[in-house]
C-alpha cells in the first residue's frame, strides 16, 4: 500500500489480492488470511478489508466458507481471461485516448505498439 497513491487504501488492497489472482501467483483452493487477520496486519480496518472480500467474492474470485475462511475460487480459466482481456481492453482505451490527445495517428500508435512489441520479444 501507497500513502502517495491517490486510489483509497481498500482499492490498493483489492487490486494487489485481484491481480495475484489473475495472474496465478494465488490459485484455486488458496486460502486467505481472516478479514481480521488482514486488518491487523495491513493496519486498517476491519470494514476496509471486510469490503474488499466483498467485491472479489462479487467478481467470483474469491469464495467465503462461513466458520472457514475465504479461499480463491474455482473459477475456470475462461472466466480469468476474460476478465484480463476486460482490463486490458480498458487500458488500450486509456492510450487511444491519450495518443489522440497529442495528435498521434491510429497509424503512428499501430507502428509504435509494433516496434515496443518486437523489442519486448527480443529482451
Amino acid at each position: 500500500m501507497s500513502n502517495a497513491s491517490s486510489d483509497p487504501i481498500y482499492i490498493q488492497i483489492l487490486t494487489q489480492i485481484r491481480q495475484s489472482i489473475l495472474s496465478g501467483e494465488l490459485v484455486e483452493g488458496d486460502s486467505l488470511p481472516s478479514i481480521r487477520q488482514l486488518a491487523k496486519d495491513l493496519q486498517v480496518s476491519v470494514i476496509t478489508t471486510k469490503r474488499v472480500y466483498e467485491e472479489l467474492e462479487k467478481e467470483n474470485l474469491i469464495d467465503s466458507v462461513v466458520g472457514k475462511g475465504s479461499f480463491v475460487s474455482g473459477t475456470n480459466q475462461d472466466f480469468i481471461r476474460e476478465q484480463r482481456m476486460r482490463r486490458l481492453e480498458e487500458k488500450m482505451l486509456e492510450i487511444i485516448r491519450e495518443s489522440k490527445e497529442i495528435g498521434m495517428s491510429s497509424q503512428e500508435l499501430i507502428q509504435h505498439l509494433t516496434l515496443l512489441s518486437e523489442e519486448e520479444h527480443t529482451e
